[in-house]
């Protein structure tokens, strides 16, 4: 019993559940890489799987870390104190030891992906790190969390063909400003806290008003990375009217923000951003299905 509760606790500590976001962007290169590659079943589903793991390790590992040097800052602000490490419920060292398991899981797993894998396994681990640290230092954490996460994208094609492209890199293009934009926003919250306590952050150094102006603009890079992203993966005109459906959310998103401007951000302000991965996911599937179908079932290649 106390296992479960343990598995359930961390969980919480690095939201595990919001790993629902990234997979469907890794589902996306998924998809379209297999449709250009010359796998076969049984390596379709090894490497399925694979990507499984090192998305909800590479995730757990990156986020244990960011809830770990945070802890003291995180036992200070009212809004978190009352997360896992700040009120004892996990020890710094459990933490750690934590954070040390999932990067290894994550790091083993790549090894039987592919050599590319393997070895970009080390500099994406840095990177997914290094964003704790930045708001320490720079405005520009926002930027570093989206590149953290736009690594899914890429990542996955890479496991993939063991190559890199130009589709999977306008997707990561385009979630690299959708989470920076996000994180803009989210931090808005925190705004007074972080000058308080001397940490960098868009919202705490340029405003509320710079901050809004700014989400929007990366939300508008962001779809024209997703719009580029889909002409050269030749999708269909359903894809981009699916587009105009995120662009909806997005605006959603911004509202919902706006409203609560003065206190915490409701749950549905985080749900937004899985439903859009969700729905971007399944207009790719939908559109690419026919030929998805045929390609499993007979074996040739679509190049």
């Amino acid at each position: 019993m106390n296992i479960f509760k343990n598995i359930i606790l961390y969980g919480q500590m690095v939201k595990l559940s919001h790993t629902l976001f990234a997979l469907p962007f890794a589902g996306i290169s998924f998809i379209l890489a297999y449709l250009q590659s010359s796998l076969e079943i049984a390596d379709l589903v090894r490497i399925g799987l694979l990507i499984v793991l090192c998305m909800v390790s590479a995730r757990s590992a990156a986020m244990g870390f960011n809830r770990y040097v945070d802890s003291e800052i995180d036992e200070r602000n009212p809004r978190t104190e009352k997360r896992e490490i700040p009120s004892g419920k996990i020890s710094k060292l459990s933490a750690l030891l934590f954070i040390g398991l999932s990067a290894f899981i994550f790091i083993f797993s790549s090894f039987f992906i592919n050599k590319l894998a393997f070895l970009l396994s080390f500099p994406a681990l840095f990177v997914l790190f290094l964003y704790s640290l930045t708001k320490r230092f720079t405005l520009f954490c926002h930027l570093v969390l989206g590149l953290a996460i736009s690594l899914a994208p890429l990542g996955a094609w890479i496991a993939m063909t063991e190559s890199i492209d130009t589709v999977p890199l306008l997707f990561s293009f385009g979630l690299l400003f959708h989470i920076s934009a996000f994180d803009v926003l989210y931090a808005i919250q925190d705004a007074d806290f972080d000058a308080k306590e001397g940490l960098h952050s868009i919202p705490s150094r340029l405003g509320e008003k710079n901050s809004r102006i700014i989400a929007v603009i990366l939300h508008v890079l962001s779809l024209i990375g997703f719009s580029f992203a889909g002409r050269f993966a030749e999708l269909g005109i359903f894809y981009y009217l699916v587009l105009s459906i995120i662009a909806f959310l997005v605006f959603y998103e911004h509202r919902l923000s706006w409203n609560h401007r003065s206190k915490e951000l409701p749950p549905r302000f985080y749900q937004i951003n899985s439903w859009i991965s969700v729905v971007l996911f399944f207009a790719i599937l939908i559109d690419k299905w026919s030929e998805f179908l045929i390609k499993l079932s007979s074996g040739i290649s679509f190049k």
